[in-house]
């Protein structure tokens, strides 16, 4: 592990321990122009975790709790590297005592994350990686089992919304997997593909926040990832980008094929 790494994780494990965990259970919220809540531990942990990393490298932040306009110019003007941060991701399974949230960091440079870590304070794991580095749990190298080979064995995280009607249906209906799961936590959702929790996993459209570090966590681990048009994921705007995602780049190409083809069929 790297000194920086080190640093970065564990300034993921005090905010989670002096900010976030404290306010489990115990925190009003409100909802914000988009209908997605916010508390005063989502505020507190983006204030603690700038404050640290900046204290470890000087460079721009870039928030969830930010406006639009200040992550933009981030974006913009962050071509010698910025933290993209999401404080609390999975603010609903705080608010609601749902223990599946986690504290997301990436280091991104030239618009490619070259540093991430996931960490869910209520289990204390922290996922974490860099590029050419491999990625781990704990310590632990992911991924932490050996994948099914086939499609009808697999394990799928799946979120319905920003998908087309015809999707959504096929996936409810004719899906070609064994089960499916949505727990309410993209950041957290990549690190369970990475680590062989889930094998496949598919989101409509997603924020910078909520892919940077769980991206590259599931590349370093050996898995793959497309746009849901099977695509370039890194391609796509990076405000909203889609994900096909698997453990293995076989079980990509599987999973993409299916996910094509059931766009345009209504019964597969």
């Amino acid at each position: 592990m790297t000194p920086l790494l080190e640093q970065v994780i564990a300034a993921a494990r005090a905010v989670g321990r002096e900010e976030v965990m404290p306010r489990y259970l115990k925190v009003a919220h409100q909802r914000k122009v988009d209908g997605s809540l916010l508390t005063e531990a989502d505020l507190a942990a983006q204030s603690a975790l700038f404050k640290r990393l900046h204290a470890i490298a000087p460079l721009p932040m870039l928030g969830e709790e930010m406006t639009e306009v200040e992550q933009h110019d981030v974006w913009t003007l962050g071509d010698g590297g910025f933290w993209c941060v999401d404080p609390i991701d999975g603010t609903s399974n705080f608010v609601n005592g749902l223990p599946f949230f986690a504290i997301s960091i990436a280091l991104v440079r030239a618009g490619r994350t070259v540093l991430g870590v996931v960490y869910d304070p209520h289990a204390d794991e922290a996922y974490y990686a860099t590029a050419g580095g491999g990625a781990f749990l704990n310590g632990e190298a992911l991924p932490l089992k050996t994948p099914p080979m086939e499609l009808g064995r697999c394990m799928a995280g799946i979120d319905l919304k920003r998908i087309d009607r015809v999707l959504a249906g096929n996936l409810a209906l004719k899906h070609p997997f064994a089960s499916q799961r949505n727990l309410g936590a993209s950041t957290l959702d990549w690190c369970y593909v990475a680590a062989g929790r889930f094998h496949i996993y598919l989101h409509g459209g997603q924020k910078m926040w909520d892919y940077a570090a769980g991206w590259l966590i599931l590349k370093e681990a050996g898995g793959a990832v497309c746009g849901l048009n099977g695509g370039d994921f890194m391609a796509g705007d990076p405000w909203c980008r889609s994900a096909l995602a698997a453990q293995t780049p076989e079980l990509l190409e599987q999973w993409k094929n299916w996910v094509v083809r059931s766009q345009d069929t209504a019964t597969i």
